[in-house]
């Protein structure tokens, strides 16, 4: 292991037995939370950072679970000592958020009442069902108020419901590759992949545990997804025209390069993940918008009062730079303190997990000058 890594971290659990309302007006309880901390809490608990992850990742955010692992977690160029998330300064917390399928109560729980898996019977959630339990466990860790919180694409959504909805908890926040609303055309694409799992004859409805899981839609969903990942710039840089048959064009089974990325990471993501738990999840961030219970988008913005840093990337195909430029600029009218980079890539929407080190100077005097 590098020595600047938080090296071997075990994951924590947590169950709340007393009853979580949703947004839907549902109840359920009890709800169990897996996270990871990294770093040590100080006396007065004010170092506390909250990592939010994307749509389909994990509290695994830095550090390594197993001695034998091959990769550390999803972040670890930003986590650890000296790193932008200086875990020499900062107690840096990583939860799986409410739904998903990596230890946090989701459509793939058993519900205690049938001793089955909820499956559809799991109520709808939302990126501020997802925040008011992170301040379920934030409270329990006996934290008041946050440094910042800080996430990429999902997680920036609900960097931005934190600073909306718990505004007196949060120093700061720092949303990256993110928006307040996803496009009609994001919301296009999540169709494509909601229906490709659904018309899987192995979906049965959401019925299919202990049984064959709906695999091929679920590979389909995800190779819809890594499309609007990548940029025009990055697909011509990565695969081309490269044909990777050997038999030639004329074959009709033969298939380019960039087919073979697709197929390969299509099926490898459908082996991990829960299929329900995509489809509550890409359900979430289709209903997501922030003027939702507000009167408008601009008052919905407004109610932002915390110190903010917003990071876009150049090629960002699914979530345009444009809509961090209108929260930016509600801000600005409104004389809050906001600062937005946006950063140079070819990466596309990938580049928050890519472009570490534009990143990381930005995060590090960000959090220095707060």
């Amino acid at each position: 292991m590098e020595n600047n890594s938080v090296g071997l971290v075990k994951t924590q659990y947590v169950t709340f037995k007393d009853e979580f309302f949703f947004e839907s007006g549902r109840v359920l309880n009890p709800i169990t939370v897996a996270y990871e901390t990294y770093g040590s809490l100080n006396e007065d608990k004010s170092n506390a950072i909250l990592v939010c992850h994307a749509l389909t990742g994990d509290h695994h955010a830095a550090g390594y679970n197993h001695p034998d692992d091959q990769k550390p977690g999803w972040w670890d160029n930003m986590i650890g000592p000296g790193k932008p998330l200086d875990t020499d300064k900062y107690f840096i917390i990583s939860p799986n958020f409410l739904g998903s399928c990596f230890g946090t109560t989701g459509p793939a729980s058993i519900d205690p009442a049938t001793k089955e898996p909820y499956g559809l019977k799991f109520p709808v959630f939302t990126v501020k069902d997802m925040v008011k339990l992170q301040k379920r466990l934030i409270k329990y860790l006996g934290i008041e108020k946050l440094k910042t919180v800080i996430g990429g694409s999902m997680g920036g959504m609900q960097a931005l419901e934190w600073a909306i909805t718990f505004p007196e908890m949060v120093e700061s926040v720092i949303p990256i590759a993110t928006a307040g609303r996803i496009t009609p055309m994001a919301v296009a694409f999540n169709t494509v992949a909601r229906m490709s799992i659904m018309k899987d004859p192995n979906w049965n409805n959401g019925n299919y545990y202990g049984k064959t899981p709906p695999v091929d839609g679920l590979a389909i969903a995800r190779m819809a997804g890594h499309i609007t990942f990548l940029s025009d710039a990055s697909f011509h840089k990565k695969f081309g025209r490269k044909y990777a048959s050997l038999e030639g064009i004329y074959d009709f089974f033969g298939y380019f390069e960039v087919e073979n990325y697709l197929r390969y990471n299509g099926y490898k993501f459908a082996r991990n993940f829960d299929a329900n738990s995509f489809l509550y999840i890409i359900k979430s961030m289709d209903i997501f918008d922030i003027s939702y219970g507000y009167g408008s988008f601009e008052e919905a913005v407004g109610k932002i009062r915390c110190k903010t840093l917003f990071i876009t990337f150049t090629s960002d195909f699914l979530f345009p730079n444009y809509q961090t430029e209108e929260i930016v600029d509600i801000l600005s009218t409104l004389k809050r303190d906001v600062t937005w980079e946006n950063i140079e890539s070819d990466y596309g929407h990938d580049a928050f997990l890519l472009e570490f080190d534009a990143q990381s100077d930005l995060i590090r005097n960000f959090l220095r000058n707060l």
